[in-house]
């Protein structure tokens, strides 16, 4: 029989797991990130030792390695005054007529669906320094963005 139709065993084609991708860049951090950041870590370590299933051992480790990394990372940014758009800041924006609030944060904060943006989001990076009144271009458009307000969120 040819080897190319021998199969020794199923797991020798399975997909390798990689690990968890860090994104590029400086890991900045608000308080409520950092906060995010050292419960997944505590969470994830609590667990571990319960898991006696091992392709669920090794999947929590792989992502207790990420998460820790990303604590070790993090640079947690002082607050701005919100006076400019800057990171940690809530900006409120009107962008193909409609208005929108977003607030800058870190990239494992982000949560686009509830507003938070990342900083490396080229929205985020577009409005950055901005203050109250200015008009913004925006891929490719001039004009596109209107900054109505800064300010600072309720944490």
């Amino acid at each position: 029989m040819s080897v190319a139709f021998r199969r020794e065993n199923d797991d020798e084609h399975l997909e390798p797991k990689f690990e968890i991708p860090i994104p590029p860049g400086p890991n900045l951090v608000t308080t409520r990130g950092l906060a995010q950041i050292r419960t997944r870590v505590a969470e994830l370590e609590a667990l571990l030792p319960e898991l006696a299933d091992e392709d669920a051992n090794k999947a929590a480790r792989r992502e207790l390695r990420y998460w820790s990394t990303r604590q070790s990372t993090a640079q947690l940014v002082e607050k701005a005054d919100g006076s400019r758009v800057a990171f940690g800041c809530t900006v409120t924006f009107r962008m193909n007529r409609k208005q929108r609030v977003i607030t800058i944060v870190g990239d494992d904060e982000a949560d686009p669906a509830a507003g938070l943006l990342s900083f490396s989001a080229p929205l985020s990076r577009a409005l950055m320094g901005a203050e109250a009144g200015e008009v913004l271009d925006f891929a490719e458009r001039q004009d596109a963005i209107e900054v109505i307000s800064v300010g600072m969120p309720d944490d």
